[in-house]
C-alpha cells in the first residue's frame, strides 16, 4: 500500500513538473514567435533607425509609435539574441502580425528596405540636394557641401561649376542612411556605366567631351519640349561652335537671372554678367542649366548633319520650331512669334 501511494506521489509530481514544463515551453514560445507587432489597421510602416543610434533610441521609437504589444517580451528575445550590440541604422519594413523573432532578426540583420527616387528636370545643386534629403538620411547642407568639395569632385573628373554633369536621370535604389560621398561614389558609376563605347565614340565625333555633351544637351533640354526638333537644335548650336558664333541661347539666360517664370527674354536680360550669358559669352557655359534627360544627351549625340544657324519658336505656340540658314529668314520667323507673344499680352 505504501509503495503504490509512493508511486502514485511520483506520478502526481512528474505530471506537474510535465505541466509547468509546458506552460513555460508555451510562454517561451509566445514570447518569440506570437504576433507582437499592431500597425492599427495599416499592413506595413517603417522604421528609421538614425546613424550612430543606440538600441535604447531604438526602443524609444519602436514604443513611441506604439506597435510593439508587449515590451518585455521583445526586449527579452532581443536581448537573448543579442541585438542591443548589432544596431544598425537604416530603414526597416515592419509588417503587421510580425513576431519578436521576426523582428529582431529583421532588425539586427541590416537587411534594409531600400528607397527609391527619381530626379530630372532639376536646375540647380540646391534643388537636387534639397530632393535627395526629402529621401536619405543626410539633410541638404551636408549634401551640398558634397557637390562642392573640390576634392571630391576632381577624383570624379568634375568642379563645382560642371558636377551636375555627372547626374543620370533615373529611378534609383539606395539605403536610406546612403552617405553624401557614397551617394557620389554611386552617381559616379552610374555615369560610367550610361558613357557606353558607342555613346563616347559619338561624343568624340561632336568634337564634345562627354561634359560637354551633357552641357549641351541641359540648352535642348530647354528649349523645346519636341522631341523631334531636338537633335535638329543640336545640329544648329553645334554649327554655330564650329563657326565660333556665340550660341545666344535664351534658356542660359533665364538661368543666369535665377528667374524660371520668365516666358520671354528681353533685352535687359542680354545684358547680365554672367559666364552662362551665351549672348555675351563665346561657346558653351561652364556647366549644365539643368540635368538634361537622356532623350536630350541622346539627340545630341546623334545631332541633325543641317545647315541652320537660327531658330525661333513657331507662332502657333506649339512648342514647335522654325529653322533658317541666314539671318534675314531669322528675322521674318522672329518677328511671326513675337506678334504672337503681343497678341496673348506676354511681354515678359
Amino acid at each position: 500500500m505504501a509503495k503504490k501511494k509512493q508511486y502514485r506521489l511520483i506520478i502526481t509530481i512528474l505530471l506537474i513538473l510535465l505541466a509547468i514544463g509546458i506552460i513555460g515551453v508555451y510562454i517561451v514560445y509566445n514570447f518569440i514567435y506570437k504576433t507582437n507587432v499592431d500597425l492599427k489597421g495599416k499592413n506595413h510602416s517603417y522604421l528609421y533607425i538614425r546613424t550612430g543610434a543606440g538600441y535604447d533610441e531604438v526602443l524609444d521609437s519602436l514604443y513611441s509609435h506604439n506597435i510593439i504589444i508587449n515590451h518585455l517580451s521583445f526586449e527579452q528575445v532581443a536581448k537573448k539574441k543579442h541585438y542591443p550590440s548589432m544596431v544598425h541604422a537604416g530603414r526597416y519594413i515592419i509588417t503587421a502580425g510580425m513576431s519578436n523573432n521576426q523582428l529582431v532578426n529583421e532588425l539586427r540583420s541590416g537587411n534594409q528596405d531600400p528607397v527609391k527616387f527619381t530626379f530630372n528636370n532639376v536646375r540647380k545643386k540646391e534643388e537636387l540636394a534639397g530632393k535627395l534629403a526629402g529621401k536619405l538620411e543626410p539633410d541638404s547642407i551636408n549634401i551640398l557641401k558634397a557637390f562642392n568639395n573640390e576634392t571630391l569632385l576632381e577624383k570624379y573628373g568634375f568642379n563645382r561649376e560642371n558636377i551636375m554633369a555627372m547626374f543620370i536621370p533615373n529611378t534609383y535604389e539606395m539605403n536610406w542612411n546612403t552617405s553624401p560621398a557614397e551617394f557620389m561614389a554611386r552617381m559616379a558609376k552610374e555615369y560610367k556605366a550610361f558613357w557606353s563605347d558607342d555613346r563616347k565614340s559619338k561624343a568624340k565625333a561632336t568634337g564634345l567631351s562627354q561634359t560637354q555633351v551633357m552641357i549641351l544637351a541641359s540648352i535642348v533640354e530647354k528649349e523645346t519640349q519636341y522631341e523631334s526638333d531636338r537633335p535638329i537644335i543640336a545640329g544648329v548650336y553645334l554649327n554655330r561652335l564650329k563657326k565660333d558664333m556665340p550660341l545666344e541661347a535664351d534658356p542660359t539666360l533665364v538661368w543666369a537671372a535665377n528667374d524660371f517664370t520668365i516666358k520671354r527674354v528681353l533685352n535687359a536680360q542680354k545684358q547680365i554678367e554672367s559666364p552662362y550669358n551665351t549672348y555675351k559669352h563665346k561657346g558653351l557655359p561652364p556647366g549644365p542649366i539643368d540635368i538634361p534627360s537622356v532623350v536630350s544627351i541622346d539627340a545630341v549625340l546623334n545631332y541633325d548633319k543641317n545647315d541652320y544657324l537660327y531658330f525661333c519658336a513657331k507662332p502657333d505656340l506649339s512648342g514647335a520650331s522654325n529653322f533658317a540658314k541666314n539671318m534675314t529668314d531669322h528675322l521674318a520667323n522672329a518677328r511671326k512669334y513675337q506678334q504672337a507673344l503681343n497678341k496673348l499680352k506676354i511681354y515678359k
